[in-house]
């Protein structure tokens, strides 16, 4: 019986789908083990938020290794509730970490944001707020890209999903993760919170 060219490319067209599909599959389960796994982790005892892109997490630690271990170690072995307001360098301009302690806003105050040179680490030192992330495919952008403060702002009637930030919880938003941080909680009218920046690896 004889299977016509046609039919051959078609056949190898879906092999090569499915096999691309098994390989993301694979990628994104072996991710999720080795973030499971907690060997990145240098001493830090927080839970990591339940969306966190655990593909990319593996790729930009692996690509920077020292750099986020400086930044988990700066979290486990720093006395967080003594840092004072502003700002702290890590590994200078690769790595530094910032510290706010004021008011949270109402939501419509509060606006999306994403960033290109740095990757954003969110943990409250003390207190409770509301932080979104949303798909930017979804969005339209209102404020293009600075880059000498490398932030993009999109639409604030973009919908996403919302999380309660705590103590106990690390938020870690990457470039294609635009968030919404800074959303009041109900008895939690002020905060204090470290946001890290690390460099994102090419």
């Amino acid at each position: 019986m004889k299977i016509s060219l046609n039919r051959i490319l078609i056949l190898l067209v879906v092999a090569l789908l499915v096999s691309l599909t098994a390989s993301a599959q694979t990628t994104e389960s072996t991710s999720k083990a080795w973030v499971k796994k907690g060997d990145w982790r240098n001493g830090v005892k927080l839970d990591l938020y339940k969306d966190l892109n655990n593909e990319e997490f593996a790729i930009q630690y692996r690509r920077n290794k020292a750099y986020w271990d400086k930044a988990f170690a700066f979290i486990a072995n720093t006395q967080l509730d003594t840092l004072s307001v502003g700002k702290h360098l890590i590994d200078g301009e690769n790595v530094f970490a910032t510290v706010s302690d004021g008011p949270t806003k109402d939501y419509n105050k509060t606006g999306w944001e994403a960033h290109r040179k740095y990757i954003d680490l969110h943990l409250m030192i003390h207190g409770k707020e509301r932080i979104g992330m949303m798909d930017p495919a979804t969005a339209a952008v209102t404020n293009p890209y600075d880059a000498a403060k490398d932030v993009v702002n999109f639409d604030t009637n973009t919908k996403g999903n919302y999380y309660v930030a705590d103590p106990g919880t690390l938020f870690i938003f990457f470039p294609q993760n635009p968030h919404r941080p800074g959303i009041h909680v109900e008895g939690y009218d002020t905060v204090k919170k470290l946001v890290i920046k690390i460099k994102v690896a090419d």
